[in-house]
């Protein structure tokens, strides 16, 4: 991202800043309600989500914070090690390996590899002060797929808007991964926070209220998404989180619960987490497990995929 130094700016309305964020190129797109800050350098992820009105920020952030990927912990490292050492919570592109390290077709692809870990290159496709939006672009290296993922803020509107396209590279058939790894933890996450899931998904009621701290651990699969949408509020401040996004192309969430059961490394009890995420390809095996069981993302020579997601904060009677 090169730092236009004569961009005209303002303190208004829709706007955006270029920075530098933990020695990292971030931009930030602002309004009067939504302060979001994307990491280019590290893998275009979602690092603050926050409803100014109420100071509330919607992204969990990791106890170790934000971390540079160029920053190389000193011990032996692995495919797990490779996503965990620099992961900071918020949100994550995920693509073409979702969960545990696998091989496809000779790659091999790390914990939720491999686009989470790279630097996007950024360009400003809108600078009004009623429209801001950045366009990010990345490659992964070890399968010929191509990322174009564009963040919009409306003047006005408490809603991120996210429009991508993946892209087949190739003149050969390719099978992928793909998701968004949305996680939700302190200042936001609570004991008794609700879960909303569209007519037509079965989930059990015990996964649709956040446990209390000390409860296992565990993951779960939920399908049958023809409206891509969840909401997760708390009942008591009467404020939440709308996702919607194209279940035609994501047509599974997974709910990733840690909730500070785990003793031992990587958590050592410091987590109290749920992740949300919609996803092409189950379950956290990897991409092979997904290959073989017949629900990972199938994609054509040349083929590009679009997709889109929407994250808006919802309040008052919504909310409850």
């Amino acid at each position: 991202m090169a730092y236009r130094r004569h961009r005209p700016v303002r303190n208004w309305g829709a706007r955006l800043h270029e920075i530098t964020w933990f020695g990292m190129r971030a931009v930030v797109l602002e309004n009067e309600l939504l302060r979001v800050t994307v990491l280019a350098d590290k893998g275009g992820d979602v690092a603050e989500f926050c409803y100014k009105p109420r100071d509330m920020d919607f992204v969990w952030l990791a106890p170790d914070g934000i971390r540079n990927p160029r920053d190389v912990a000193g011990g032996a490292s692995d495919d797990v090690a490779a996503f965990l050492d620099h992961y900071e919570g918020g949100w994550q592109e995920v693509l073409p390996n979702g969960g545990e390290p696998s091989a496809y077709r000779g790659a091999a692809l790390a914990q939720h590899g491999e686009v989470a870990g790279l630097p996007w290159d950024v360009e400003i496709a809108a600078d009004d002060p009623s429209e801001v939006a950045v366009r990010l672009t990345v490659r992964a290296r070890r399968m010929p797929l191509r990322v174009v993922k564009t963040f919009r803020l409306l003047s006005g509107e408490a809603e991120l808007r996210v429009d991508e396209e993946l892209t087949n590279e190739s003149d050969v058939e390719l099978e992928a991964m793909w998701g968004h790894h949305i996680v939700f933890g302190a200042p936001f996450l609570r004991p008794g926070h609700r879960i909303r899931l569209p007519d037509g998904v079965a989930a059990d009621p015990g996964l649709t209220v956040v446990p209390e701290r000390g409860a296992p651990s565990d993951i779960h699969y939920l399908s049958g998404f023809r409206d891509g949408r969840y909401e997760i509020i708390d009942p008591d401040a009467a404020l939440g989180l709308r996702v919607r996004w194209d279940a035609a192309v994501l047509p599974d969430l997974w709910l990733w619960r840690e909730l500070g059961a785990t003793r031992e490394a990587p958590w050592w009890g410091r987590a109290y987490v749920v992740g949300l995420e919609p996803f092409a390809g189950r379950p956290t095996e990897g991409l092979a497990e997904a290959v073989r069981n017949g629900s990972a993302l199938a994609l054509r020579p040349r083929e590009t995929r679009p997709l889109w997601l929407r994250a808006a904060v919802i309040e008052g009677e919504e909310a409850r």
